[in-house]
């Protein structure tokens, strides 16, 4: 989780500030995503998402990206209340913050594509987290943009200060083992 709020907020410094530096970008909530993976029983892998996602990128390439903790969607309502709750600490929000070069990414014209390294820091109930992290970032109009990990990104349960939170979750649930390393991707849309 930790390295996708990261991801998440690499994605947004990249989208929001290529064309036009002093412009303001607002990330697209309605077409924005930050998924995570985890392996139950050593065996059963499964897809999990955050889908309301609110941020922007300024003019001097400040980034701030919020991840609603209750938008959080595992496809079973008990434990999307139980990762809230034991994993996340009932935060109401996970806070990402970078800042870019808009230097970079101000000629890209519509149609051109980028990959873009990106340094922030992850906030995830008081827990601060600098993150490292490569995007792929797409031009789709000018007043639109797309930012993607380029690769998945391996988040650890300790780094981000919930590993206690896991291990609470595993035992209610009465599972063997979940893992402490999380793989996550991200769809990160911005408009102007």
């Amino acid at each position: 989780m930790k390295n996708a709020f990261a991801a998440l907020c690499g994605l947004s410094l990249m989208v929001a500030t290529p064309a036009l530096a002093g412009s303001k970008w607002s990330l697209s909530a309605e077409e924005s995503k930050v998924a995570f993976g985890s392996v139950k029983k050593d065996t059963v892998g499964e897809v999990h998402h955050f889908s309301d996602l609110s941020g922007s990128v300024d003019g001097d390439g400040k980034v701030t990206v919020a991840i609603d903790v209750a938008s959080v969607e595992t496809w079973i309502d008990i434990r999307n209340e139980r990762i809230q709750k034991m994993v996340l600490n009932a935060a109401p929000k996970v806070m990402l913050h970078a800042k870019i070069d808009a230097a970079e990414l101000e000629q890209m014209g519509t149609g051109d594509t980028d990959v873009i390294d990106v340094e922030g820091t992850l906030n995830l109930n008081g827990t601060k987290i600098e993150i490292e992290t490569s995007l792929f970032v797409a031009r789709l109009s000018d007043d639109k943009m797309l930012a993607t990990t380029d690769e998945m990104i391996m988040l650890s349960m300790a780094d981000a200060g919930i590993d206690n939170g896991i291990t609470e979750l595993m035992n209610v649930a009465k599972l063997p083992g979940i893992t402490r390393v999380s793989p996550v991707t991200l769809r990160l849309v911005f408009t102007r």
